[in-house]
């Protein structure tokens, strides 16, 4: 299963955007010192892209021998963990001076350039694979 490099990027994709669930996104210092801790799991929309960008990274895991369908996934996963980022970032710039945000909102980011780079990896090692039993097909009519 660890023989390719790309199973490496998706299980350690897999693995922050699973931290997610479990991790706190911000805290919100109160004017009496108080503090109040905001998680992944609260925001609906938050907690909806982290279960489909889990659920995504799972298939992609489950899916190593078809290769075409993984590298799909991991394309589908990184646009979702974009869309997450951006939607991070939107929260940041808006409430920048309320909360003081965990540096978890980057994981999203993270995952979503390991996925890039576990799809570029996945599609090499298909067209290595096409272009050896090419060689084995032409190889096989000469004789």
């Amino acid at each position: 299963m660890w023989q390719r490099i790309q199973i490496l990027y998706l299980a350690i994709a897999a693995a922050l955007v699973g931290s997610l669930f479990f991790c706190n996104m911000a805290t919100i210092i109160g004017p009496e010192g108080s503090e109040v801790t905001i998680g992944y799991h609260e925001k609906l929309p938050f907690l909806l892209l982290t279960i489909m960008a889990f659920t995504a990274h799972v298939g992609a895991l489950a899916s190593t021998r078809i290769r075409f369908l993984q590298m799909r996934v991991c394309v589908i996963a990184a646009l979702i963990l974009t869309g997450f980022q951006v939607w991070l970032a939107a929260d940041v710039i808006s409430h920048r001076n309320e909360m003081v945000f965990s540096f978890t909102a980057a994981f999203p980011l993270v995952a979503a350039i390991l996925d890039v780079m576990a799809a570029k990896n996945i599609m090499l090692d298909e067209m290595m694979v096409q272009a050896h039993s090419r060689i084995r097909k032409k190889k096989s009519l000469q004789k």
